[in-house]
């Protein structure tokens, strides 16, 4: 038989210490469940819960987690408003009754403890901490220790779950680990509930004592939080309750619909009343439309933050687009100068973002109507010919389509495409495109010529699309769905498939990059 390596018998020395603390901790919790007598031994399994070493307080932690979830069940723990221990051991009461208030302060210290072992250097002993204390949030759920006055038939812990929620959005503290682990039990219908109602009075009160300091991190970990809840659609969807009232469960606040809606919209409403820095900002105009606006009870709050961040202009005008686009279709929202400014975000930029397929989605959509006025449809059409002249040949494949889908829309703007003796150049050109007000652009007084220049682009496609306005345009629109996330990945991977349908058979080869024999870059690089 081989003898035992070193690193085999250094991982018995370690495990040897850990199983005889295991052991230790499990004989002190049975005592402390065999007999009142041993009461006293609470105090060395709370011990365990300030140690150095990772592996004692995690047994602590278990063992903690069995003894407190089984004096809960056993009805061993006081129930009602807890009187202070010194108080409790001199008034006149049985040994019962100060035994149970006795423990119930032991619960106590404990809950608070581990509450501030959510912070502890290590992950395990953080996610351990976390998932103790929501057995002990379901443990008092079942068999609670408080019943609330203004809702007398319904139970559950909301201080114990508040503390967890406080512990879960630290203001100095990255707790996005912990927040992802937490993301499983806001599946529960009455854990989401409460915990919106914790988070919402959170947040104003952290801005008030922060009193007007910058807050990164903790607006990181809230908003972690918040993206993290998926509301339900429909009132039958409210089925999953870590708690289940003994009665009238379906009067229960956190049972009803409308009332998450309400929590939910004063959370967020709570959340986007501070300023927040760009790159959370448009991280929230980004889940907007889905995942915010659908759920809340009054979606038309909103209308003051996406108008303010529609004005503020680049990227973060385009991402509020799809929020305004929700209120102005469900809600009738009235925006007097929506298109004045949907014309001015039309830059060369809008080419280069990566929001840019989603925007000319909506674009499509504003656009769409018959019953726009001939002059924002020819601005739109020019602006966008304009820009073509510098944009990338994969903007270029999409946007030409879009052009003649315009025009095939409004056929008064076909005097754009037709006008032979029109402008055929920038020189002789009436349309002025550093005019903000479509109205005033003179686009109806000028032609698209900016797309025939483009049926002489270097790529072949792009040339071929533009030559499309030498015919009649055909009624049926382009289908730009397959055209909007075009990029220069997808162009290069199509090129090689291509087969040529004709070769020269003679041809002379060109001597330098310039094609002259004896130019200055010939004399650099020459072409093998």
């Amino acid at each position: 038989m081989a003898a035992p390596s070193g690193r085999d018998t250094s991982d018995r020395r370690a495990a040897g210490p850990q199983l005889e603390a295991e052991a230790e901790a499990q004989a002190q919790l049975e005592l402390v469940l065999g007999s009142r007598k041993n009461a006293n031994t609470v105090f060395d399994i709370l011990e365990g819960l300030e140690a150095d070493q990772e592996a004692e307080i995690l047994t602590a932690i278990r063992t903690c987690s069995k003894l407190f979830c089984t004096f809960l069940q056993q009805g061993e723990l006081f129930v009602g408003q807890l009187p202070g221990e010194a108080e409790a051991l001199s008034a006149d009461y049985n040994a019962e009754k100060k035994y149970k208030i006795w423990m119930r302060h032991r619960y106590n210290s404990c809950i608070e403890q581990i509450l501030n072992l959510m912070i502890h250097k290590s992950d395990q002993v953080q996610e351990v901490a976390l998932c103790t204390l929501m057995k002990f949030v379901q443990a008092e759920g079942r068999w609670p220790l408080f019943k609330y006055e203004e809702e007398e038939h319904y139970t559950f812990p909301r201080e114990l779950l508040k503390s967890v929620v406080e512990r879960l959005l630290q203001v100095e503290r990255d707790s996005s680990s912990q927040l992802a682990r937490f993301r499983e039990y806001l599946e529960y219908e009455d854990i989401r509930f409460y915990v919106m109602a914790s988070a919402a009075e959170n947040i104003p009160r952290v801005a008030q004592d922060s009193k007007g300091a910058v807050l990164p991190v903790y607006r990181r970990n809230v908003f972690a939080l918040l993206s993290s809840i998926h509301m339900p659609d429909e009132q039958s969807d409210l089925k999953n309750f870590l708690v289940k009232q003994a009665s009238k469960h379906d009067e229960w606040k956190a049972a009803k619909l409308k009332e998450h809606k309400r929590k939910f919209e004063r959370l967020w409403l709570a959340f986007l009343k501070h300023k927040l820095p760009t790159n959370l900002y448009k991280k929230v105009l980004v889940i907007l439309h889905e995942s915010i606006l659908p759920h809340m009870s009054k979606p038309t709050l909103m209308i003051d933050f996406l108008t303010a961040a529609y004005e503020i202009g680049g990227a973060i005008s385009l991402l509020a687009l799809n929020g305004l686009f929700y209120l102005i279709h469900h809600h009738n929202l009235e925006y007097p100068d929506f298109y004045k400014k949907l014309y001015s975000l039309l830059d060369p930029s809008v080419f280069h973002v990566k929001y840019r397929a989603r925007f000319f989605h909506l674009l499509d959509l504003f656009l769409s109507s018959s019953h726009l006025p001939a002059y924002l449809v020819a601005a739109f059409s020019k602006r966008l010919s304009r820009l073509t002249l510098t944009s990338p040949p994969q903007a270029l494949l999409m946007v030409i389509p879009f052009i003649c889908n315009l025009i095939r829309r409004h056929p008064s703007c076909k005097a754009l495409v037709h006008r032979p003796i029109g402008p055929q150049d920038l020189s002789a050109d009436p349309y002025i495109m550093d005019e903000e007000d479509p109205a005033k652009c003179r686009a109806m007084e000028s032609s698209l010529w900016e797309l025939q220049t483009l049926q002489k682009h270097y790529h072949p496609d792009v040339a071929n699309a533009a030559a499309t306005i030498n015919k009649a345009l055909s009624n049926q629109e382009a289908d730009l769905s397959t055209l909007l996330d075009l990029s220069v990945s997808v162009l290069f991977e199509k090129e090689p498939k291509k087969r040529a349908r004709s070769a020269p058979l003679e041809f002379e080869p060109a001597k330098g990059l310039l094609r002259k024999k004896a130019d200055l870059v010939a004399q650099h690089w020459a072409l093998e």
